[in-house]
């Protein structure tokens, strides 16, 4: 029986903490065109665009837009407006976008293309001088997105690729000039450019703006991180191929790890890989519904010279036919894909992480390890541990508390996009 000695804490459900600026909701009606230029806009420098309200959130919705000037084209670098005609700050335009206006900064001085790129250079600047996760491994995040003030652009590195992933006409038309400043600051050789078809239609971003690597992108890499050796598959990979944001976590857990480990949603195999080879577990089991993170898995199972029991199987099903069975484990960690997408879809997944949660407690033995994780951004931390406890307490089950973590210091948050912060891990032992 696994047995944890950290002190915890009983569990009532917090109160909901205050929230910090959010972007408005976007009507599903159709919006009205910007109205004509106001008074005065004649002097404003161009291009422009004037917002409706105040929103210190990057997301500016269309329903917020109260005109734009008449240069002001798609995928410009414009200025912005507030309504008493103060210059507010600096932003992407893409006026048929569904984030038409994404907020870079709030200087009220002048802000040019120059600038913009000594934000791609600070973030770099960031991880290489400051946060070196490259002592860890060679696999980190580089840019992210709002986190970084440059909305739009995530950028992971792997070994001597870069996997890029686009969401804003703003970013995609600056690619060009980008590439070789990530490249050379980086030391790496290739690329690998993603964007979800639909996101790219929204946008407008055609592939012919977008270079690409000089020879043919590599459709995988071999990555190290704390001495486990991983296989990226760029093709089947989910998001940019692989987490890099549960670096941190993976290790933790595997120097947690004891007797019995199940990891349920295992995708490529990084939590049963650090019970494995860190904490140096026996037996280990790794489920999952996808069919090619499975093979993934047992192909990184293969590189680091270990054997463990892979899965394929949807961990609903699974895991009632084990409980069915009797079948028990001293640590499980359970990680879901994103289960809420939009706001609309938030008691969906709620009840989702509720019926996951309520399952996965059920295979644990009293005193053993169970870690949770969400990464549903618009599913706040408060709400996803009373989830989670209360799965717990329904079946008179406590959870003992050790910590809550998230993705790793080079996945940042700026305190005017919480939903940045979008990974949430839950450790507790259950008594």
């Amino acid at each position: 029986m696994s047995e944890f000695s950290k002190p915890g804490a009983g569990h009532e459900r917090p109160p909901r903490p205050l929230r910090p600026s959010r972007p408005f909701r976007p009507s599903h009606r159709p919006q009205p065109a910007p109205s004509e230029p106001p008074l005065g806009s004649e002097s404003w420098p161009k291009p422009w665009v004037q917002i409706k309200y105040f929103s210190f959130h990057p997301s500016i919705y269309p329903n917020m837009i109260r005109a734009a000037s008449d240069d002001a084209a798609a995928g410009d670098l414009v200025n912005v407006f507030d309504k008493e005609g103060n210059l507010f700050g600096h932003g992407f335009y893409n006026p048929k976008a569904r984030i038409p206006l994404r907020v870079l900064n709030h200087l009220k001085s002048e802000f040019a293309e120059v600038d913009l790129d000594s934000y791609l250079r600070d973030a770099i600047k960031l991880r290489t001088e400051t946060l070196k996760p490259a002592d860890t491994g060679d696999a980190w995040r580089v840019i992210h997105s709002d986190g970084d003030r440059i909305s739009g652009l995530v950028v992971d590195k792997y070994g001597d690729t870069l996997s890029i992933e686009v969401t804003s006409l703003g970013v995609w038309r600056r690619l060009r000039r980008w590439l070789p400043i990530l490249h050379e600051s980086l030391g790496t050789k290739h690329h690998v450019i993603h964007a979800d078809p639909e996101i790219a239609r929204i946008e407008s971003m055609r592939w012919a703006d977008v270079p690409e690597a000089d020879d043919p992108a590599p459709k995988s890499v071999r990555i190290r991180e704390h001495d486990i050796r991983y296989q990226v598959n760029f093709e089947s990979g989910h998001k940019t191929g692989f987490f890099c944001d549960q670096r941190d976590n993976r290790r933790r857990f595997g120097q947690f790890a004891r007797g019995r480990v199940l990891d349920l949603c295992c995708y490529s195999g990084g939590f049963s890989l650090a019970a494995k080879l860190i904490g140096k577990c026996d037996d280990v089991t790794g489920v999952d519904l996808d069919e090619q993170a499975i093979a993934q898995a047992k192909q990184n199972g293969n590189l680091n010279q270990t054997r463990i029991n892979w899965v394929h199987a949807d961990v609903f099903t699974w895991m009632r036919q084990a409980q069915k069975n009797g079948e028990l484990w001293d640590t499980i960690v359970l990680d879901p894909p994103k289960l809420v997408w939009s706001r609309d879809e938030t008691d969906e997944g709620r009840k989702k992480y509720n019926d996951m949660n309520v399952l996965a407690l059920q295979l644990i033995r009293p005193g053993g390890l169970f870690v949770t994780c969400s990464c549903s951004g618009l599913l706040e931390e408060a709400e996803f541990e009373y989830i989670v406890t209360s799965a717990a307490h329904r079946y008179q089950r406590k959870l003992q508390i050790l910590d809550r973590t998230g993705a790793g210091s080079d996945h940042p948050v700026m305190s005017n996009c919480p939903e940045s912060r979008y990974l949430k891990t839950l450790w507790a032992v259950v008594r």
